[in-house]
Parts: structure tokens; C-alpha cells; sequence
């Protein structure tokens, strides 16, 4: 959760990509200047979504649109890896809130153009079950209910699921779920209640997960967060716990909330190649959780309903686009990399920049921990993070979750007010803490947080291009810095770095 404290030439293998999945490209913004540009291309997906075959294929089992419940009734009927082709036309199951299809292993369901399962604000779920490798492509879903946090394709994050060309929209909860090693291209996540998907998986991990060419737009229709103040349960996609994941190439766009939020011991991302564009709140929020590359994205317009929000209300905090909270490199943790690195990606007038921040009273088994019951993925035992161990090694370390060796380099920033619509506060850039206080056996009270991730956790800028109106926040809220205090002693950050007030300037 969210707490406070023009002419770019894409590589062979990307436009082969955007070919296979029905995308189409337009060129993102360009960066001038030193910083190499992103490669970066929006997956117009909902506009124009790929057909699925006109007839079905061999062996497939046709589904009528026109007997209520056929997809469900045929494929309980039907044997595990089969086919089902659906017909043209509106497909419906039975009105009992529960009656969805339960897939078995293998089967692939694929839409015929025109093809569409509608749920009619009556069926809570679509696809459910607990059967591995299952394939949905090129089918709309639309119009299921489930409960808050719940989805409706896979529900029950099945492993080894496959879901391509479809467009999922207009449903309660979330779009759909994810399993181990699921497979989410060139589909259109859009207008769904709360998430266009939700990758949580209440029993064992998910692994292997690939988020690729998708469109993903207009979620959290709900407004849960107005209706829950606080709950982090809203954006474009949700991570939670999952050690190994591919973002790329995604257009994340105009989403009530933030884009994309890895919360709480998530491991080993690469978010690479993405539009994020144009969200209510932050583009990327990377909590609780270790080891990531996020480079080459193109980033824009973001954060301006949330941002301004707090600043409205007189709140200091530097509410940011990309948003690192307790979260960085661990070498202990297996990862193809050992370091969060933010590299080569290009921001244009967001509110504000890149915050890497640490709540001094969260760690494990803290009451200030949002994320309750949770430990970092160091320490086996929540409970152990008590006094008066904590207060010596190993637990004073691992018991909390740092900020720690984020390497910020070679990236574009630039500002102009006048786009954002703001006087101040939207011009952040920050490294901090708050001052510890609770609880009372904390052994983290004063300044020793706000000293260590400003000092001693190798957190560093470095080789940027700034352009516009840049303020920088180091240690605590009420140091806010001109670029030269920036970069001299004590902080000596973004070295090799250049800012100018305009470009051309």
C-alpha cells in the first residue's frame, strides 16, 4: 500500500513482436540531448483488436451463442485439452451467480470475430478452476461481477495460462488474475472495476510472468480508493509476491490510479519498453519489494489528479511518478540483477519525478507495517523482529525492507508548469525519510533511517538531463535543494548530470 512518510526506429525483434500480436506502433515522444532515447511504441490494442478464426478450427467443439450456458455445459462435458470455438454473437451462461466455465487442463478457447461472453452484471466469475495451461484468445468478456480483489478470467490463478488477443472490460474487480508462469499478450485490460488484472496467488508463487503488448486503460471504475481510503487497491495492474517478471512493451494509460504497483516482496523485474501515460496516479509504484531494471519507457502526464490532490491540501510530501518505497537491490536475493537500476527512460511533465523514500516505523512485525503480517523475504519469522533481538544483527538489518542501491542514471526528465498546471510541489525529485517514533521498542526512532538511505545505502543519480524548473528533497521533507546543493556535499548526487531551464536553452 501506498503509505506516506519525432522519428524513433524500433529493433527488428519489436516490430516482429507488435506484428504477431496485432499492435500497432506509434513512435513516443523523442529525447534530445545525450540520454539514448527509449525504444518505445504504444500497444493500440483497444481500438482495433486482432480477429480470432472465421471457422472453427479442426476437432474444435462449436459453441452456440444462441443456447444459454453451452460453453460451460460443453466444456464440462468434454475432455481435458480440447478446443472450443465460439460462434458470432453473445455468449451467456446460466443466471446462477456461480455457474462459470471450469476449464480442464489444456483447453483453448478461442473467439470467432464478433465473438463475446457477457456475464450481464449476473455471473461473478468467467473461467475459474484450478487447471493448469489453459489458452483464451481472441474473445471479449465483459459485463461479470465478482467481489472486491477477485477476477474474472482465471479467478483462481491457475498456473501456466495463456491469454492473448482478448479485450476484457467493463467487469467488477479485476479483469483477470495470474497464476505461475502466465502468459498476458496484446490484450485490452479496460474500464474494469478495480484492476485489469490483479497478480496475486493465495497459495504457492507466481513465477515466470510475462505482461507484454497490452493496452491498459480506464480501470478502477469503482473509485475504490475514495471508497476505502488508503486500501492500495486500485490501478492498471496490481503485483503482489511474485519473483520474476517480464512488463514490456505495454501502453498503461489513463488509469484511475496508479499504472502499474508492485506491492509487498515482489523479486526481479523487468519493466522495460512501456508508454505509461496519463494515470491519476503514479506511473510506477515499486513497494516493499527487491530488484528490478526499469529502463527504456516512455513516461507522461502522470500523477496530476493525485498529486495535486495532497499538494492542495498543504502536504510536503514529493508525491512522485515513480515511486520507490522501501524497496531496492538485494544481492542475497536470486534476481537477474542485484540492484534496482531506472535507466534510459524518458519523463515528460508528470507530477514531480523519481522519489525513493523509507518509512522509518515500517518493518516486520511493526504495527506501523501496512502490509500486515508480512516479513521481508530475509527473515523467516515475523515474529522474531521484536526486542531485544532486533536490535542487533542479522535482525536490525533484515527485518526491514531498504531502500538501498538504486542506481538512477541516463535518464531524461523534463518539466513545463504551464503543461502541468501548477506553481509548486510538482517539481520533485527526493531521497527520504521521516523521523522514527513508533513504536516504542523501535529500534529505528530518530534520524537513523533518514541518515542512512540520503548516506549509506548506496542510493545514487547520476549522468541525467534535467530540463525545467528542478527542486531536489534530500533526508526529510524540509530540505528541499537547488541543483548545485544537489550535487555538492553532503548529498553528491548527479554527477555528470546537466540541467537547463528550456530546451535549447
Amino acid at each position: 500500500m501506498w503509505i506516506k512518510w519525432r522519428n524513433w526506429a524500433l529493433p527488428a525483434a519489436a516490430l516482429a513482436l507488435l506484428a504477431a500480436t496485432g499492435c500497432t506502433s506509434m513512435p513516443a515522444a523523442p529525447a534530445a540531448g545525450p540520454t539514448e532515447a527509449p525504444t518505445t511504441s504504444m500497444a493500440r490494442v483497444c481500438a482495433k483488436p486482432a480477429s480470432g478464426p472465421a471457422k472453427a478450427p479442426a476437432d474444435a467443439v462449436t459453441v452456440d451463442p444462441a443456447v444459454v450456458g453451452d460453453l460451460a455445459a460443453k466444456t464440462k462435458n468434454s475432455p481435458p485439452h480440447t478446443t472450443f470455438w465460439l460462434r458470432p454473437g453473445t455468449h451467456r451462461l446460466e443466471p446462477d451467480r456461480y455457474a462459470q466455465v471450469i476449464p480442464k487442463e489444456g483447453d483453448v478457447y478461442l473467439g470467432a470475430p464478433g465473438a463475446v461472453f457477457d456475464g450481464r452484471k449476473t455471473n461473478q466469475y468467467a473461467f475459474s478452476g484450478t487447471a493448469r495451461d489453459v489458452t483464451i484468445r481472441y474473445l471479449t468478456v465483459q459485463g461479470f461481477v465478482p467481489p472486491r480483489d477477485e477476477g474474472v478470467v482465471n479467478h483462481d490463478s491457475a498456473d501456466g495460462w495463456v491469454i492473448e488477443h482478448a479485450t476484457i472490460q467493463n467487469n467488477s474487480g479485476a479483469g483477470l488474475m495470474a497464476g505461475d508462469r502466465q502468459q498476458v499478450r496484446a490484450n485490452c485490460l479496460r474500464d474494469n472495476g478495480q484492476y485489469g488484472m490483479n497478480a496475486y496467488k493465495a497459495t504457492g508463487t507466481i513465477t515466470g510472468l510475462v505482461v507484454e503488448g497490452n493496452e491498459i486503460t480506464g480501470n478502477n471504475t469503482g473509485d475504490w480508493e475514495r471508497r476505502q481510503p488508503g486500501c492500495g487497491c486500485t490501478g492498471g495492474v496490481k503485483f503482489w509476491a511474485v519473483n520474476g517478471a517480464d512488463i514490456r512493451g505495454n501502453w498503461v494509460h489513463d488509469n484511475r490510479g496508479t499504472g502499474l504497483w508492485a506491492d509487498t516482496n515482489n523479486n526481479d523485474f523487468l519493466i522495460e519498453d512501456n508508454v505509461l501515460e496519463a494515470n491519476d496516479g503514479a506511473a510506477l509504484i515499486y513497494e516493499t519489494s527487491y530488484n528490478a531494471v526499469i529502463r527504456n519507457n516512455t513516461i507522461r502526464r502522470n500523477n496530476w489528479v493525485e498529486g495535486r490532490k495532497y499538494a492542495d491540501r498543504g502536504d510536503s510530501f514529493p508525491f512522485a511518478t515513480i515511486y520507490l518505497s522501501e524497496s531496492g537491490g538485494e544481492p542475497r536475493i536470486k534476481a537477474r540483477t542485484n540492484k534496482i537500476e531506472i535507466y534510459r527512460n524518458v519523463l515528460e511533465d508528470n507530477w514531480s519525478g523519481i522519489t525513493l523514500w523509507e518509512n522509518a516505523d515500517r518493518f516486520c512485525n511493526s504495527p506501523a507495517n501496512t502490509s500486515s503480517g508480512d516479513c521481508t523475504l530475509l527473515v523467516k519469522k515475523t515474529a522474531s523482529c521484536a526486542k531485544p533481538a532486533i536490535a542487533t544483527a542479522p535482525l536490525y538489518a533484515d527485518c526491514r525492507w531498504k531502500t538501498q542501491r538504486v542506481d538512477i542514471h541516463d535518464n531524461r526528465f523534463v518539466l513545463d508548469k504551464s503543461v502541468v498546471n501548477c506553481t509548486a510541489k510538482c517539481d520533485r525529485m527526493a531521497v527520504l525519510s521521516n523521523y522514527g517514533t513508533y513504536p516504542d521498542w523501535s529500534p529505528y526512532k530518530g534520524e537513523k533511517v533518514a541518515d542512512a538511505i540520503t548516506q549509506k545505502q548506496d542510493n545514487r543519480w547520476h549522468d541525467n538531463v534535467y530540463v525545467g524548473p528542478w527542486k531536489f528533497v534530500a533526508h526529510d521533507p524540509s530540505q528541499v535543494l537547488d541543483f548545485a546543493q544537489w550535487q555538492a556535499t553532503p548529498y553528491r548526487q548527479d554527477a555528470g548530470s546537466t540541467l537547463r531551464a528550456r530546451d535549447g536553452g
